[in-house]
């Protein structure tokens, strides 16, 4: 309470506490009179120390030393200091201290002179739409620097503007702002900005404004719509992959959000998956685009029903959609299509050695454009070895020369062709087809004894047996196993000789074959699954000489080819170790050839070997002589060693001897054989 007048302490020396309004604006201004009884008056010295006189705030209050008076000197502001507690003194003029310093307490009384501050100057807060009644969103409070007992700092809240009335209150008390009644659409007012006022004295006094701004959250209420009932679109046949066109759709929910983003699905008029349907990320547009090719033959137009929805469930409450459903037609233009073989590649099958002009296939394509008038002509692209004729009109594939094996242009029995089919359209398209032709192999080879000839000893047992092989040009399954035979026309070969399988049943053991001139031992074979070979053995002592065997060989072919042929022998004359005596030094899997007489027929003797002691060599002329003289041996010829013939590769040959007579055989292939077989030649002749 403030006082107008000093109130004067008597006797006691004891000051209740001094109220002063702040913002006093008449200077100085009497506080209160101190007064000390222990002296007469003027007597006593006054004095004040304390916060607003000697601390600071300095030059506050002051005091009359001699009255006792104290002053203020300076406006309060309880804002800054609501009280101030001083210590009062009283000294005699000399110094002496006449009382107990006391206690002079000055409060400072609150006058409303500081309006409301909210916390901030804008408040931003979030609510859902559709939100109920009460929902609160946000809270704006201020304070207000006045003393909080009294009404300077009362505060009332109120919500001064709100564009769209009624839709939030505010808590007079707490300044809590909630919802005031229902029907908050994102979709029509998406942020409200509310103005509220701070007001103290309970509202009745120093007031101050803010900004409250509400945003309004989106939920899927509103569903996507098509903008109209039907789309036509066209697109080109046989394009895949490409955008037929667009579906535009509009959602009144906030774009980006997943309660915007459409969702489209194709619901009929494309059982077989033929187009695809996705969504533009920017514009929420559906895009129709072709997943498997399309043709204008098969299917020319499209009716499809496309359905729309967002990405997120739509809110119970949200009306359905009237035009949720689309219906896009679209149609397919007719292009110019390749030719299509539809049978590549074409795998067929042919008889090696077909004559020249023999059809093989007839390869064509056919063109998709089936309304249109074209027409197809046909080429050969790649044929290696130009065994192919091809008709341009009617794509009849022909052979233009026989196809035989073996060939370098065949691969594992086949031979590849391509044909090429092109129209005649603008421009022009083509395409390739594989012709695969197998060439079957034909058993038109029947085996061919290698080598024709061996020298065998003619003791049983002793050397007495030759390795047969035999070779034929044609491939499996017409060629071996071989079957080896003495000829059936001629029984009595029986007692003088036996052909024995070889491969095929074991192996050839050490020392079982002989060559006929050295008697080198044959290094064993491992026996192949089929048989190749034979073993000629001697089965009666013979006499030396050169002996022909008529050999029956038949291959495994289908039909089967076989062929008679002559073995031809030569028998030498046996030593102890079952080579051939006076033969050439032994040479591994070594065949020669030692004359004689023929069967039944007093051996010759070998006249010695024609040389020169000085060593010097032959003339020519001696040579020509000894080759043109029947009665002379060819013993200064050449011999022949490990001869394997043509054809296949054949295992050699060791000896064995034969007792067959040489009646009814033609031996006029002896002449073709050299010089070296004038002689064998001139016998048999």
């Amino acid at each position: 309470r403030q006082h107008e007048g000093p109130r004067r302490v008597k006797r006691a020396w004891v000051i209740p506490p001094i109220s002063v309004s702040e913002n006093h604006k008449r200077i100085p201004h009497l506080l209160v009179q101190i007064k000390s009884d222990k002296q007469q008056p003027g007597g006593v010295i006054y004095s004040i120390k304390g916060p607003g006189v000697d601390e600071e705030p300095l030059g506050i209050f002051s005091i009359d030393k001699f009255t006792g008076k104290v002053f203020l000197n300076a406006m309060l502001d309880r804002e800054e200091n609501d009280r101030f507690r001083l210590k009062a003194f009283a000294l005699d003029l000399g110094g002496v201290t006449l009382e107990d310093p006391t206690d002079l307490e000055i409060i400072v009384v609150d006058q409303n002179d500081n309006r409301p501050l909210f916390r901030q100057d804008v408040f931003t807060g979030r609510v859902v739409e559709g939100a109920e009644t009460g929902t609160c969103v946000m809270t704006a409070d201020a304070t207000d620097a006045d003393d909080p007992d009294t009404d300077n700092a009362a505060l009332r809240y109120s919500i001064l503007e709100q564009g769209t009335a009624g839709m939030f209150s505010i808590n007079a008390t707490t300044g809590e702002i909630c919802t005031a009644r229902p029907g908050l659409d994102r979709e029509t007012v998406g942020v409200y900005n509310l103005t509220v006022q701070a007001a103290d004295m309970s509202g009745d006094g120093l007031t101050t404004t803010a900004t409250a701004v509400i945003y309004l959250e989106d939920i899927n209420d509103n569903p996507p719509e098509f903008t109209k009932e039907e789309f036509s679109m066209e697109v080109e046949e046989q394009a895949a992959g490409v955008d037929v066109g667009k579906v535009f759709v509009h959602d009144k929910d906030l774009a980006g959000s997943p309660n915007w983003l459409a969702k489209f699905t194709i619901l009929e008029g494309d059982p077989e998956g033929a187009f695809a349907i996705r969504t533009d990320p920017y514009t929420n547009d559906g895009v129709l685009s072709v997943a498997k090719p399309l043709d204008h033959e098969v299917r020319d137009r499209f009716e499809l029903t496309v359905s729309v929805q967002n990405e997120q469930p739509l809110e119970p409450a949200a009306p359905a959609s009237p035009r949720a459903l689309a219906t896009v037609r679209v149609r397919v233009r007719d292009v110019n299509e390749a030719p299509v073989f539809r049978e590549n590649p074409r795998r067929i099958s042919v008889l090696e050695g077909v004559p020249p002009g023999t059809p093989v296939t007839t390869y064509t394509a056919s063109d998709p454009d089936t309304r249109q008038l074209q027409t197809l002509t046909y080429a050969l692209l790649y044929d290696p070895a130009d065994w192919l004729q091809l008709d341009p009109h009617a794509g009849t594939v022909r052979t233009k020369r026989e196809l035989l094996h073996p060939s370098a242009f065949l691969q594992g029995g086949w031979y590849i062709a391509l044909v090429l089919a092109h129209d005649d359209a603008e421009p022009p398209l083509s395409a390739t087809g594989t012709l695969s032709i197998e060439i079957l192999e034909v058993n038109d080879h029947a085996p061919l004894l290698q080598p024709p000839a061996g020298v065998v000893c003619g003791r049983p047992g002793r050397g007495g047996s030759l390795l047969l092989g035999a070779t034929d040009d044609d491939r499996p399954p017409h060629g071996a196993p071989f079957h080896f035979q003495l000829s059936p026309q001629h029984p009595q070969l029986t007692r003088n000789w036996s052909i024995t399988r070889f491969n095929g049943e074991g192996r050839l053991e050490r020392g079982v074959l002989h060559g006929g001139a050295g008697g080198a031992p044959l290094t064993p074979w491992p026996s192949p699954s089929a048989v190749t070979h034979a073993v000629l053995a001697v089965l009666a002592e013979l006499p030396e000489g050169p002996y022909s065997l008529p050999l029956l060989l038949r291959d495994s072919g289908t039909p089967p080819q076989e062929r008679q042929q002559l073995l031809n022998l030569s028998v030498c004359h046996c030593g102890r170790d079952g080579t051939c005596e006076d033969a050439a030094p032994p040479t591994s899997r070594t065949s020669s050839t030692r004359w004689g007489r023929g069967p039944g027929r007093p051996l010759q003797p070998a006249p010695p070997n024609p040389s020169r002691a000085d060593g010097t060599p032959l003339s020519p002329q001696g040579l020509e002589a000894a080759d043109s003289d029947p009665s002379v041996p060819p013993y200064d010829t050449a011999l022949i060693y490990d001869y394997e013939g043509s054809g296949s590769v054949a295992s050699p040959l060791s000896s064995i001897v034969s007792s067959l007579t040489d009646e009814d055989q033609d031996y006029d292939y002896l002449s073709e054989w050299g010089p070296r077989f004038r002689r064998l030649a001139d016998l048999y002749g």
